[in-house]
């Protein structure tokens, strides 16, 4: 994973949208299972903002854009099924997401634009990752153990997390969805 470079007055964030229980504890155990390194320091998660640095002076600015965006959107259902992946450009194997892509898409749009507007370097693709710059075989596996998983859950809200130096992403605040 491409982190940017973080200094002293600075905090790196992500936003996204969190894996309910018990589906994020099964695919957290399932990234473990195949030697993700990363299985214990992410959470699954559907990225809606990847690592970004924040000046810590501009924290409130950035809540208050979340919270503008959430009101601007409502909760949804996202369901999740089968695997997929982005070799041979990246060695990745995702749970797809196969309902709830265009509120994803939407949010994300929204999210990345005022004071987190931000070029990306690949086209969004929400998607779960549960296995991520492993060794071949165990992305095969990844692809094939979890090509049978779904779920189905409610979002509300989105989160953001910090990446810590100890180099764990932990979701730091929460903003509920509020569009009528």
């Amino acid at each position: 994973m491409r982190l940017p470079d973080r200094g002293d007055d600075q905090v790196r964030i992500g936003v996204a949208l969190e894996i309910p229980e018990p589906f994020g504890r099964a695919l957290q155990q399932a990234r473990a299972d195949v030697g993700d390194p990363l299985a214990a320091a992410i959470p699954p998660h559907v990225t809606l903002l990847g690592p970004t640095v924040v000046d810590l002076a501009g924290v409130t600015q950035v809540d208050d854009h979340l919270a503008a965006v959430c009101r601007a959107h409502r909760p949804f259902t996202v369901h999740l099924r089968g695997t997929g992946t982005f070799r041979p450009v990246s060695d990745v194997v995702f749970i797809q997401v196969v309902e709830g892509i265009s509120e994803c898409e939407r949010l994300e749009r929204s999210i990345r634009s005022g004071p987190l507007a931000q070029e990306l370097r690949f086209n969004y693709h929400p998607h779960v990752t549960v296995a991520h710059d492993v060794p071949d075989d165990a992305l095969d596996a990844a692809f094939a153990g979890l090509a049978g998983f779904e779920a189905r859950f409610r979002v509300d809200g989105l989160q953001v997390y910090e990446h810590g130096d100890d180099g764990v992403w932990r979701p730091v605040r929460s903003f509920p969805l509020r569009a009528a």
